[in-house]
């Protein structure tokens, strides 16, 4: 039994709620345990200047800590500006990418902000469940506007870490195992088991490739799990 209650292939309590910001065209308030995100989707009638006159659209993301999300303050500069905070977004927004058809979007962008309210693990990757939510949320009501004709999504995206400590793997992790583990991993999957991306490093010993199948069989469940979740929020694409 782990520090929490959970069993070792057990999800943290998910909470995804939807529609919670006023103004964004996509809103999802993400809850992983105590990890809390914002995610939001702006739409943004042009592209960048690099992809102008080429007939698609683009799907980025912007992703950063509020001073208070962690148990000391960050500096509001140090969180948007750090090397941790840009390679957190950019995995946002290739992950994002990998559910959308970019020339079914024409020339248009959405920006998908995912600002952590409160941190206890597993942040990106709930950015990156949130986060398809928000942007699924979005083209829904842009399609429902008039503003684009065609659902760009093509599949549904999810993310869930995965750790090894002590020959056990560990679905989930929260701060305090996150800190201590041995192996720690993250997997970004679609709703077909597929793999957008796989981030994974071993702290201590190495790890085998049969530990490491037994990883992505847990990431699968968990992200499976996930867009179960989403679907309740999202419906069939």
């Amino acid at each position: 039994m782990r520090n929490d209650g959970r069993d070792w292939n057990q999800l943290r309590p998910v909470v995804l709620q939807k529609d919670v910001s006023l103004h964004a065209e996509g809103s999802v308030m993400v809850e992983f345990g105590q990890t809390r995100v914002l995610c939001t989707a702006s739409w943004d009638e042009a592209v960048p200047r690099w992809l102008q006159g080429k007939g698609r659209g683009w799907v980025t993301a912007e992703y950063g800590m509020l001073p208070r999300s962690t148990n000391t303050r960050i500096r509001r500069d140090k969180a948007a500006n750090g090397g941790r905070t840009q390679e957190i977004s950019r995995l946002i927004g290739r992950s994002l990418r990998a559910a959308v058809d970019l020339e079914a979007l024409g020339e248009h962008q959405v920006v998908v902000d995912c600002d952590v309210i409160q941190a206890d693990g597993g942040t990106r990757t709930a950015a990156i469940t949130g986060g398809f939510v928000a942007l699924a949320l979005a083209f829904q009501k842009l399609m429902a506007e008039d503003k684009i004709k065609k659902n760009p999504i093509t599949r549904y995206v999810s993310a869930i870490s995965v750790g090894l400590q002590d020959e056990r793997t560990l679905l989930d992790l929260c701060y305090e195992e996150d800190s201590q583990i041995e192996t720690d991993m993250n997997f970004v999957m679609t709703d077909a088991g597929d793999f957008i991306e796989i981030q994974g490093t071993a702290e201590g010993a190495p790890f085998s490739k049969a530990q490491l199948d037994q990883m992505i069989e847990l990431a699968s469940k968990g992200c499976s799990e996930l867009i179960e979740k989403q679907k309740e929020v999202v419906g069939e694409l």
